[in-house]
C-alpha cells in the first residue's frame, strides 16, 4: 500500500487552533512507541501517544516475542551461560553486517544488560530455561533461546557463542495471534498508562509542522477523515513501523522483496521515513532486509540445502533468517531440502513438539541420488557430486566445505527426497531514518532536526544487512527508551503567537 501524500512538512503559520497538545507527541504505539513514552513520562514530561489502529501494539503485539539482549543478563546466568557486552559486540559486528553503526552496537551492548533489568521492572518476565532444538522460536514458555546463529558456521569461530534470544513467559500462546510480543507489550503498556500516559487512537499521521526555525513543533493527522492538528512543546518522536506495505518505496529500494511482505502489519507504509525525508533528513541501509524462510529447522538440519544447480551453499543449523536471506539475495530464490527417509521421519517427530511449523512434504522421491537428480530436472552429476562429497566427510563426522555441528552431520542415505522450497521467503524491511545514538533524526548535512526523534523500524538501526531474531524488539525498545528521554528533555517552544492551544488534558 503506498503512503498517501503530501507528506511535506506544514509550516506553523497555517495552523490556528491545537486540537491536542503535550510535551512529547509519539507516533505510533508499538515497541518503540510504548518505550519512548514510558521514559519521557519518568522524565517528567506531559506525553500523548497517536496510534493509527484502533489499539495499542503494533508489530510487536504479534512477534514471536525475541527480544535480543545478552552481556550477562539474569536470565542466561540462570541457564548457565557466560556472555560479556565485548562478545556481544564481536558477534553483532560480524553478523549484523556489513557497514553496522558501531556507536549504536556499542550502546546497545554496553546497555544490555541494564534494559533486561529495566524491561523486568516494567512486569516483563523471562523464564530461566533454555530451549536448545532447532527452531524457529521456543514451542512452549522457555526463555531463552538461540536466535540469531551465535552457535553456527561462521560466528562461532568469530565470537563465543551464547544465546541472546530472550522471549517473554507467557501459557497457551499461539504464535502470530498470541504470543511473547503480546506479553512484553502488554505489561509496558500497563506501566505507560500508570504513569499517565495519554493514547489517541485511530488517528493517521499525515505529516509534521515546523516553525519559522525549521524546528518540528507537532504533527497533522486525520481521524475518521477529519482533520486535526497536535502540538508537541518538546518534540515529536516517530515510531511507525518499517516501509515493507510500500510497494513504491520496496521496488525503488529493496526489489527483492516486491510480492512477499511477511512479519509486519499493513500499517508499514513508510510514511515516517517520507516526512523525514520531506523535512531533509537522511536514510541508510534502505536495502537491507530480514528474510523469513518458510521450512522447518528440524528437518533443515538433517538434510542439505542446494540451490538451483544442485550445490550446497550454507551450513544447513544456522539462523533460518540467514538461511533466507542467503537463498534470495545469493541464489535466486531456489532451494531444495535433501533429505533422506530416516532424517524426514527424525525431523517430523521433533516437529511435533511444535505445532505451528507446517509439516512440508517432498516432492520427489526416487531411491537413488542419481534418479532423484533426474526427476529434478538438474544437469547430470551436479546433485550427486553434492551428496558424494558431503557423505565422504559426514561418515567422519565433518563438514569441512560450510562447518555444520557434528551432531547434525550424517551421511544421506536411500530413499532419498527432495523438499521444494522455491519461493519459500518472506521479508520485512531493515533500512530507514538515520538517527543518533540519542535517537534524534539526522538531516542530511548530519545535524540532528531540532524537534524530530525517532526509533524503531522506521530507522536504521543495529542491523545493517544481517539479522537476529529479537533485534527488531530488542532496537526499538532501547532507542525508544532513548528517544523519550531526548524528547523530554528538549527546551521547550512557546506557541506562535495568535494560536489557539488545546487544553493540556485533551
Amino acid at each position: 500500500m503506498t503512503a498517501p501524500t503530501p507528506v511535506r512538512p506544514r509550516p506553523e503559520s497555517e495552523i490556528s487552533h491545537w486540537d491536542f497538545e503535550a510535551d512529547v507527541v509519539i507516533a505510533g504505539y508499538g515497541i518503540a512507541g510504548v518505550t519512548a513514552a514510558i521514559e519521557a513520562a519518568r522524565a517528567g514530561a506531559d506525553v500523548l501517544v497517536l496510534e493509527r489502529t484502533g489499539g495499542w501494539g503494533g508489530a510487536a503485539s504479534l512477534a514471536g516475542g525475541f527480544v535480543y539482549l545478552g552481556g550477562g543478563t539474569a536470565t542466561q546466568r540462570a541457564c548457565g551461560f557466560d556472555d560479556s557486552p565485548e562478545n556481544m559486540k564481536t558477534f553483532m559486528t560480524a553478523a549484523l553486517g556489513p557497514g553496522v553503526d558501531e556507536a549504536k552496537i556499542e550502546a546497545y551492548c554496553d546497555g544490555s544488560v541494564e534494559h533486561y533489568d529495566w524491561l523486568v521492572d516494567c512486569g516483563v518476565t523471562f523464564k530461566p530455561s533454555f530451549w536448545g532444538e532447532p527452531a524457529w522460536e521456543p514451542p512452549f514458555d522457555d526463555g531463552l533461546m538461540y536466535s540469531g546463529g551465535e552457535n553456527a558456521a561462521p560466528f562461532h569461530e568469530i565470537a563465543t557463542p551464547a544465546p541472546r534470544g530472550h522471549v517473554p513467559q507467557m501459557s497457551g500462546k499461539v504464535t502470530g495471534e498470541k504470543g511473547g510480543g503480546f506479553m512484553l507489550m502488554k505489561p509496558l503498556v500497563e506501566t505507560a498508562e500508570a504513569l499517565g500516559v495519554r493514547a489517541e487512537y485511530d488517528v493517521r499521521i499525515e505529516t509534521l509542522v515546523t516553525d519559522t526555525t525549521g524546528r518540528v513543533v507537532g504533527v497533522i493527522a486525520k481521524r475518521y477523515g477529519e482533520e486535526i492538528a497536535v502540538r508537541a512543546r518538546r518534540g515529536v518522536v516517530l515510531a511507525m513501523g518499517s516501509f515493507a506495505y510500500n510497494e513504491e518505496m520496496v521496488e525503488s529500494f529493496a526489489p527483492r522483496l516486491i510480492g512477499r511482505p511477511g512479519a509486519a502489519i499493513e500499517q508499514h507504509d513508510g510514511r515516517a521515513i517520507l516526512m523525514g525525508q520531506a523535512l531533509g533528513a537522511a536514510v541508510a541501509h534502505m536495502d537491507a532486509t530480514e528474510v523469513a524462510f518458510i521450512a522447518d529447522p528440524q528437518h533443515m538440519v538433517r538434510g542439505i540445502m542446494v540451490n538451483g544447480r544442485g550445490q550446497r551453499y550454507i551450513a544447513e543449523d544456522t539462523y533460518p533468517g540467514r538461511i533466507g536471506q542467503a537463498t534470495l539475495q545469493q541464489n535466486d530464490n531456489q532451494a531444495f531440502l535433501i533429505i533422506d527417509e530416516a532424517g524426514y521421519e527424525e525431523g517430523a517427530a521433533a516437529t511435533s513438539a511444535t505445532p505451528f511449523m507446517q509439516q512440508l512434504q517432498p516432492k520427489w522421491v526416487a531411491e537413488t541420488v542419481e534418479e532423484l537428480e533426474a526427476d529434478m530436472g538438474l544437469p547430470a552429476g551436479t546433485l550427486t557430486s553434492t551428496v558424494e562429497v558431503y557423505n565422504r566427510h559426514a561418515a567422519e563426522g565433518r563438514d569441512p566445505l560450510l562447518g555444520k555441528k557434528p551432531e547434525w552431520v550424517k551421511p544421506i542415505g536411500t530413499p532419498i527426497a527432495a523438499i521444494d522450497l522455491r519461493g519459500h521467503t518472506l521479508g520485512f524491511t531493515l533500512g530507514g531514518l538515520k538517527t543518533t545514538v540519542d535517537s534524534e533524526v539526522l538531516h542530511v548535512s548530519g545535524e540532528p532536526i531540532p524537534g524530530l526523534f525517532a526509533a524503531g523500524r522506521c530507522t536504521s538501526g543495529v542491523c545493517a544487512g544481517g539479522y537476529a531474531s529479537g533485534t527488531s524488539l530488542g532496537d526499538g525498545s532501547f532507542f525508544g527508551r532513548r528517544a523519550g528521554v531526548s524528547a523530554a528533555r528538549a527546551v521547550p517552544v512557546a506557541p506562535a503567537s495568535g494560536h489557539e492551544s488545546a487544553p493540556a488534558t485533551a
